[in-house]
């Protein structure tokens, strides 16, 4: 730890830990816990994300979070407030961003907000208050790209938005400590065959995109597979097999539902894709492949640029270009030797600017800037703790 120990909330609706948002916040709560500040999760009970808090020792405090006026949550968020005080409320998504500042209506000057932005969708009339608000101190962005967009669409002065690039854990996305066989195995695939594969099925994902690029060269790749992760529930996965069904390559169609062995699937990868369009900052994915030493093919969409060196760590490809993203897919599906040159290099620029401990180093210089001097976490026990009672 450098600087004084703080008191930090990390603050988020969604609690399952399948979910990027999620990773992303759990991660820096476990980081900034180990360097010594007291951390505090908020969140809805009934995911994984409160036993995995349990599991490190941090604070979890259940809340509701209907929407974003419910006002028994702000209520008890004050009440955790005025009992524990914080420096430092970080808050990840629009939800838990409008019940903090209810819930922080006349405390003072304490605890500072600090707004997560992970989208490239712009500010509108609806939210942009809430960026705009003199309890905000900060807004960190995921990518330069998005950083751009709040400023503009918001109207915020550029000296509180920051770019923060999400981190990863690259200790735990590690191909030397995983075992890249084993989601192989579980899908029936043997050692000559080549597996393409990509997280999520959101419309705007590019979903539909990337499997008319795998129909473009899958019979000059006899070889290659298809995976799509994320097809839950039932109806969404029946939606993506029937467009591969329909596109002539059902029989090479794998998907699998939400997993938390995310190391082992992206490791059982040959390359890993993301064809998004809309609304991504850095798709996390593609950050945790090339962690894995994964060739990876990533839309230029937003953020994507700023990770995806186009020809030096992977290869970068036009929003909705089917042609090129599958002349990408068969650039790479054909020659190993690029594969390889190009997962070892995406590592090293993991390592370099975007991995957990990046993130953490740039999170606590910009939370102490921001608390100023007056911490009400300094010489406060341990520093994970059980949540209070009631």
């Amino acid at each position: 730890m450098t600087g004084p120990r703080l008191a930090i909330i990390h603050a988020l609706e969604k609690n399952r830990l399948t979910t990027g948002s999620v990773v992303q916040m759990m991660e820096a709560a476990r980081g900034l816990a180990d360097r010594g500040h007291r951390v505090r999760v908020v969140s809805r009970p009934g995911g994984d994300l409160e036993a995995a808090c349990a599991a490190d020792g941090i604070g979890f405090v259940p809340l509701p979070l209907r929407n974003e006026f419910d006002l028994g949550s702000a209520l008890a968020w004050r009440r955790l407030l005025r009992e524990e005080p914080a420096d430092i409320v970080h808050v990840h998504k629009g939800r838990p961003h409008s019940v903090a500042l209810l819930a922080t209506l006349g405390l003072g000057p304490r605890p500072v907000l600090v707004v997560n932005r992970g989208v490239s969708f712009p500010l509108d009339l609806f939210n942009r208050w809430k960026y705009r608000h003199p309890r905000v101190g900060a807004v960190v962005c995921v990518a330069k790209a998005i950083r751009r967009i709040v400023i503009e669409s918001g109207g915020l002065s550029p000296d509180r938005v920051h770019t923060i690039h999400a981190g990863t854990d690259t200790d735990r996305f590690d191909p030397a400590r995983t075992d890249t066989h084993s989601v192989r195995e579980e899908l029936g695939l043997g050692p000559e065959e080549l597996l393409v594969g990509q997280v999520s099925v959101r419309d705007w994902k590019g979903w539909r995109e990337l499997e008319e690029a795998f129909a473009a060269v899958a019979a000059s790749h006899p070889g290659a597979r298809l995976l799509l992760v994320g097809c839950e529930p039932e109806a969404e996965r029946e939606k993506v097999t029937a467009a591969a069904r329909g596109l002539g390559i059902g029989d090479r169609l794998l998907t699998l539902p939400y997993r938390t062995d995310m190391p082992e699937v992206l490791g059982a990868c040959d390359l890993v894709v993301d064809a998004s369009w809309a609304g991504t900052g850095i798709t996390g994915t593609i950050r945790e492949a090339m962690a894995m030493e994964r060739a990876v093919v990533a839309t230029d969409c937003a953020g994507n640029r700023e990770l995806v060196l186009d020809g030096e760590v992977g290869l970068l490809v036009p929003q909705r270009d089917v042609s090129a993203l599958a002349g990408a897919l068969d650039r790479l599906l054909g020659d190993p030797e690029l594969r390889r040159r190009l997962g070892a290099a995406a590592r090293r620029r993991v390592l370099e600017g975007f991995s957990t401990k990046v993130r953490l180093d740039r999170l606590e210089r910009l939370y102490h800037r921001l608390a100023g001097g007056r911490c009400p976490g300094r010489g406060r026990g341990s520093t994970r703790h059980s949540p209070p009672s009631g």
